[in-house]
């Protein structure tokens, strides 16, 4: 049991979180690429992605030795940490606006990051083609992201000092 729940359920809970972070997310990056600040979605985004982060503590797993999914948690917390910061407390102002774009995009990679290492654990095809995620198809996925979020990340940095608000 874990918070009054099964573990299948408050997995499944942590799931969700995940993906709905992850789809707001992604909707908070096309914002960046437009030059537009979705607050309504961006909002959605941080709490979900502060909630997977947290959440993912809550396993039941040893704390010690530290596991690598457990300096992730803290890596990703601390990151969002900074986002909230850049958001909230500092309100984009100079050079907070690119620490919040830097974030933000780095919180949502690393969530993307371990959807890509669930979907190879989880689905079969994807765990028959890369059993120990050492493999050439696990790598080369994790390599497109990696990619494609560079690219994210400096098409965005460059077009953050356009943005707008929208609800």
């Amino acid at each position: 049991m874990v918070l009054g729940m099964s573990l299948q359920t408050f997995t499944l809970v942590h799931t969700v979180l995940s993906l709905i972070g992850i789809g707001t997310g992604l909707i908070v990056a096309w914002g960046m690429l437009t030059g537009n600040r979705f607050e309504g979605w961006t909002a959605v985004f941080l709490l979900t992605t502060v909630l997977t982060s947290a959440t993912g503590f809550l396993f039941p797993v040893p704390f010690s030795p530290l596991l690598p999914s457990q300096i992730f948690g803290f890596v990703s917390l601390a990151v969002l940490l900074l986002t909230l910061l850049a958001l909230y407390v500092f309100k984009l102002a100079g050079f907070w606006r690119w620490v919040y774009v830097g974030t933000a995009l780095l919180a949502l990679y690393l969530n993307v990051f371990v959807a890509v290492v669930q979907a190879f654990l989880k689905i079969g095809f994807l765990q028959a083609l890369a059993p120990t995620q050492t493999e050439p198809p696990f790598l080369v996925a994790q390599g497109v992201v990696f990619v494609l979020f560079c690219a994210l990340g400096v098409i965005a940095a460059m077009r953050s000092q356009s943005e707008t608000v929208e609800a």
